[in-house]
C-alpha cells in the first residue's frame, strides 16, 4: 500500500459517458421503468462509486455500460467508442466471485487468457503477481473450497485484472462477506487501485463503502432510478481505518443519508 497521503484530483478526460440513458423492462403497453434520464460523466482513471436502494438500477447501469444490455432510449460512450459490442478493456468482479471449482486459483485467475486466446505463459508471472499483490500468493495451487470468502473475491478481483482493463466494472462485490473481511477488501482495492488506476464503477448499497472509496459518489433514486445528487470526495489517500475520523467522511456520509431519509429510503425510528 502506498503510504504518503495523495489527494483525489478529477481525471483529465472523458472515460464513460451516459447521456439520456433510460432503460424498461416488460411489455411496451406497461413497460417496467428501471433507469430513467441518466446523464453521467465518470473520468478516465476515476473511481466513482453508485449508491442507491435495492431495485433503484444500480446494476443495471453497469450493465448497460458493460454493454451486456442495451439502453431503450440514449448514448453510452465508453472511452469514446459507441458501438453494441462488450468494451474489450473491462473487468467485472460481482457480488458472487464465480470462481470454477474444478480449476486451481492460479488457473481462475489465468481464465480470461483463455477466453481470449492469449497464451497462458505469456501471463503466468502477471497472474502471480497480481495473487501476491492480494495477499494469495501461497494459494495459487489450491482450490476455491479451500479459501474462505474473502480470499476468493481476491482472486476474482486478481482474475479481473489480468488483462491490464482500463474499466473495472465491480457490482456488490463485498456484499457477502463479514464486517471484518469487508472492511479489509475495501483497503485492498484501494490499494490495487492507487497502483493500477483503472475507472473503476463501484456499485454498492453501503454509505460508508461508497464514501470511503470513491473519487466521486453517484447517490440514486428509489425506481426508477435517477441521479439525485453527485458528491465528490476530498479524502486524502490512501484512506485507512482512520479515514472513518475524518470529517469530511462524516460530512458526506451525513448527506447521502440525509437524501435517503428525505426519499423514504431510511426511516429515523
Amino acid at each position: 500500500m502506498l503510504q504518503s497521503a495523495v489527494k483525489s484530483s478529477p481525471a483529465p478526460a472523458i472515460g464513460i459517458q451516459l447521456e439520456g440513458v433510460t432503460k424498461s423492462f416488460g411489455r411496451k403497453d406497461a413497460p417496467i421503468v428501471a433507469l430513467e434520464r441518466i446523464d453521467l460523466q465518470i473520468g478516465d482513471g476515476e473511481f466513482v462509486a453508485i449508491v442507491g436502494p435495492s431495485g433503484c438500477g444500480k446494476s443495471t447501469m453497469m450493465r448497460l455500460i458493460a454493454r451486456l444490455s442495451a439502453p431503450s432510449t440514449g448514448a453510452i460512450s465508453v472511452f469514446g467508442d459507441t458501438s453494441s459490442a462488450p468494451p474489450h478493456d473491462m473487468g467485472i468482479v460481482f457480488q458472487g466471485h464465480v470462481l470454477l471449482p474444478w480449476r486451481t486459483i492460479l488457473d481462475n485467475v489465468l481464465f480470461p487468457a483463455d477466453m481470449t486466446g492469449r497464451r497462458r505463459g505469456d501471463l503466468r508471472s502477471r497472474a502471480l503477481e497480481l495473487l501476491e499483490s492480494v495477499g494469495l500468493k501461497d494459494f495459487a495451487n489450491a482450490y476455491p473450497h479451500e479459501l474462505s470468502g474473502g480470499m476468493k473475491q481476491r482472486a476474482a478481483i486478481a482474475r479481473a485484472l489480468l488483462l491490464q482493463p482500463k474499466l473495472l466494472l465491480m457490482d456488490e462485490p463485498f456484499g457477502a462477506l463479514d464486517a471484518l473481511t469487508r472492511e479489509q477488501m475495501r483497503i485492498d482495492l484501494e490499494a490495487l487501485w492507487l497502483t493500477h488506476r483503472m475507472t473503476v464503477v463501484f456499485i454498492t448499497h453501503s454509505i460508508d463503502e461508497a464514501v470511503l472509496l470513491a473519487d466521486r459518489v453517484i447517490v440514486m433514486t428509489p425506481r426508477p432510478g435517477r441521479v439525485e445528487q453527485t458528491l465528490t470526495v476530498d479524502l486524502p489517500r490512501p484512506r485507512g481505518l482512520a479515514a472513518r475520523r475524518e470529517t469530511e467522511f462524516l460530512e458526506k456520509s451525513e448527506r447521502i443519508t440525509d437524501i435517503f431519509l428525505s426519499r423514504g429510503v431510511l426511516q429515523r425510528h
